[in-house]
């Protein structure tokens, strides 16, 4: 059985519709921004804590819609892994990609298919955004 990574991850919608897509250093899938949910720490404020420390941008956790829970093996972990706490976030400030992220990309339904995506992007997080409109 594999060990669990507990993680709080944004589907960003930038105010032209598209979703923000990042890559950490040295690895190849790209997923969603977020990160691992410290012990005690609610979902929505590791989720903010993460954004702020690796794209700059501020949210108001009030407006973070939870997507709900989902769960797929690690990209970047194996043997591991990972349980989504997912929530929609709309963001109109730049971004830029700072502490592990080496690339932040805005994707639209058509340019993402090239990409190398994550599981749990692939699996789940697409399949919500491409239903959005």
């Amino acid at each position: 059985m594999p060990q669990t990574i507990h993680i709080a991850a944004a589907l960003l919608i930038g105010s032209d519709g598209k979703t923000l897509l990042v890559r950490k250093r040295n690895t190849v899938f790209f997923m969603q921004p977020g990160g691992k949910i410290e012990l005690g720490e609610l979902p929505v404020h590791a989720l903010a804590r993460e954004l702020h420390e690796e794209l700059g941008i501020q949210i108001d956790r009030d407006q973070a819609l939870f997507l709900g829970a989902f769960s797929s093996p690690a990209a970047n972990e194996p043997g591991f892994e990972v349980r989504c706490e997912l929530f929609q976030v709309s963001v109109s400030a730049p971004v830029k990609a700072a502490a592990e992220i080496e690339s932040a990309i805005w994707v639209d339904r058509h340019s993402y298919a090239h990409l190398q995506l994550a599981p749990l992007t692939l699996d789940h997080v697409m399949p919500i955004y491409l239903n959005l409109r």
